[in-house]
């Protein structure tokens, strides 16, 4: 292999992919896997029951310890510290360890501590001495201690320019992701009370709703949604509070603040949403074009872009 190991390395493993650097004071386990082209700085420790994937970067003072799965792409950075035993004693070991995923192009920041058997989610990002004690989704930005969804990567906050008005509303309004687009509902205003009115057509609802369904009383540190439909599309709008959407077509992502009831988002099928920072006293009505069908429902982003790429 044309790997370099450094002198003062201690490589135990023979699976190291071809033009990995395992630099000085690392040590690796025999049974390890180390994929391509990666990047094992000083002071590294991995164990024998460890992948890592290709184009891997883990920086100084890292332990990689049984049942931890790094995926292509992924960076960790300097003393971020894994587990995988829930409820260590010493001499006392489990039968199976827990197993740690964290998938391709994930990062996660220095001095991160990431409790056993959870999942970090494609592209996400954990940030400098976050505590995980639970997945990640896809895509998502969390800190803090537990550490909570703050934003998603790569995700611009869409502007609102239009507003609705009586008796007429603007045309709806087109962003970067396919299909997606923010509709400004009819609104009357005046001393009796605030009217909200929409028409099931292009201007209004573009489909026939076959089914509703409310979503309240969410803890704001939830993350809802996080899948795609093949056929089912969807209507949201916020009758109370505030709810940011997140739509992602698997080449662009963008993000609507949807804080009022004049207007809508429409999300076609095959378009990944993802609702969080809800408010208190959200209320989200969701408008849907099918009734349920659980086999509607595609709820890994690695099926889903594998699905958008035909």
């Amino acid at each position: 292999m044309d790997a370099f190991i450094h002198p003062q390395a201690l490589c135990e493993s023979t699976s190291v992919g071809h033009r990995t650097r395992i630099w000085a004071f690392a040590h690796i386990l025999q049974g390890a896997v180390i994929g391509e082209d990666c990047n094992i700085c000083d002071g590294v420790f991995i164990e024998g029951d460890v992948r890592v994937g290709d184009r891997v970067t883990v920086k100084s003072g890292v332990q990689l310890w049984d049942g931890v799965t790094l995926e292509d792409d992924v960076f960790v950075g300097p003393n971020a510290t894994f587990t995988n035993d829930m409820y260590p004693r010493s001499r006392q070991h489990p039968e199976a360890y827990a197993q740690t995923l964290v998938r391709r192009g994930a990062s996660i920041g220095a001095n991160a501590t990431l409790l056993p058997g959870v999942t970090i989610g494609a592209g996400s990002m954990v940030g400098a001495g976050a505590v995980v004690t639970r997945d990640v989704p896809e895509n998502a930005i969390v800190v803090g201690n537990p550490a909570r969804i703050r934003g998603y990567s790569n995700a611009p906050l869409a502007g609102i320019e239009a507003e609705g008005g009586e008796d007429d509303a603007p045309p709806p309004r087109t962003g970067s992701v396919q299909g997606v687009f923010l509709h400004h509902l009819t609104r009357a205003i005046d001393l009796r009370g605030s009217l909200v009115a929409a028409e099931v057509d292009g201007r209004g609802i573009p489909f026939d709703p076959k089914r509703f369904f409310v979503v309240y009383d969410v803890p704001t540190i939830e993350a809802r949604g996080a899948h795609a439909h093949k056929a089912c599309a969807q209507f949201l709008i916020c009758l109370r509070g505030t709810v940011r959407a997140v739509v992602d077509d698997g080449t662009n992502r963008e993000e609507y603040e949807l804080d009022r009831p004049d207007r809508g988002l429409y999300l076609p099928p095959m378009i990944w949403g993802t609702q969080y920072r809800y408010s208190g006293d959200a209320v989200l009505l969701v408008l849907a074009s099918h009734p349920y069908d659980i086999d509607d429902y595609v709820r890994n982003y690695e099926d889903f872009l594998k699905l958008r790429n035909g």
